[in-house]
């Protein structure tokens, strides 16, 4: 199923309709730029950053899980010196 919000266009096109296309791309519009058929570039919007207060983050930070270093660094080393190929299946 196609993106409807994800358009090809030729580089002619991005040349001669430069600002409604820019129009799209502040909507959330993507675009692929062909030339001569062949998709040779895409113009993607950028991600917008988001403020987000103080006493948010805090509050989100509060309610998250403890993390033991020395636990973790143990389960990744267990995990990471696993052999995959030794199962009983």
């Amino acid at each position: 199923m196609a993106d409807p919000m994800r358009h090809e266009i030729t580089q002619r096109e991005l040349r001669k309709d430069s600002g409604a296309i820019m129009s799209g791309v502040e909507r959330g519009e993507s675009y692929t730029i062909t030339r001569n058929g062949t998709p040779i570039g895409r113009l993607i919007p950028l991600r917008r950053r988001t403020f987000v207060p103080r006493e948010q983050v805090v509050a989100t930070f509060a309610s998250a899980a403890v993390v033991d270093p020395d636990r973790l660094r143990a389960d990744l080393d267990t995990g990471i010196e696993q052999d995959p190929f030794d199962r009983d299946w």
